[in-house]
């Protein structure tokens, strides 16, 4: 798994020059490992090379990777696949913050399933690129879930969008520019935008989070 540890140092020095380019502190971009159909070794040895928050899109790869994974105790998991609400439960035992809430319902769901005395971090997921396969609440539809998370014990952590697929990177950054705007409208802070080929794009845009995957991990198992 020694090459898990290389590709992961190379991820980190891209976010590193991207950063240096724009101007920004390298410790304000996060990076979650994305870790979908990976077995736990290559989870546990991205661990091992200093990583520590991963994500998962599937509700029940993540509760058996947390469950293999009990020994890391500073892992740190975030969900970032699309949640339906009858396993809110699940996502809310095992994950430290959910990225993916686009609706009212969804935030009241996971609210009632929360641990009062474990704060569960959420981010709004906007589709800001109006795809019609794409789950995300539409930015007309923002204000009111920002209202909905915040009459909860859940945290507002900020936004997080997936843009439409384009073959070049520059293609996605005017949706992460919509992303940025709409955040500091709400007065929101964390973006989390930006994958393996399009990072660079994203930290130019305001991201503090990137989700990478491929670039970290390789090609999915």
């Amino acid at each position: 798994m020694s090459d898990v540890a290389a590709r992961l140092a190379a991820v980190r020095a891209r976010i590193d020059a991207a950063c240096a380019r724009c101007g920004r502190d390298p410790a304000s971009v996060a990076l979650v490992a994305v870790s979908k159909t990976q077995g736990a070794d290559a989870v546990r040895a991205a661990y091992d090379a200093g990583q520590r928050v991963f994500g998962e899109n599937y509700v029940q790869e993540l509760v058996e990777k947390a469950r293999a994974l009990e020994d890391l105790t500073e892992l740190r998991w975030h969900f970032i696949g699309h949640l339906q609400r009858n396993k809110a439960k699940d996502v809310a035992s095992v994950a430290r913050c959910v990225e993916t809430v686009d609706s009212v319902r969804l935030v009241e769901a996971i609210a009632k399933r929360v641990d009062a005395s474990t704060p569960l971090e959420v981010m709004l997921q906007v589709n800001v690129g109006g795809e019609a396969q794409k789950s995300g609440c539409t930015p007309a539809e923002l204000p009111a879930l920002i209202d909905a998370v915040r009459a909860t014990p859940l945290v507002l952590r900020g936004l997080m969008t997936v843009p439409p697929l384009g073959q070049e990177p520059e293609a996605s950054r005017p949706h992460f520019r919509a992303l940025r705007e709409l955040a500091q409208q709400h007065g929101l802070r964390e973006l989390s935008m930006g994958m393996s080929a399009d990072l660079e794009v994203a930290i130019e845009e305001g991201a503090t989070i990137v989700r990478v995957g491929t670039a970290i991990f390789g090609a999915r198992a």
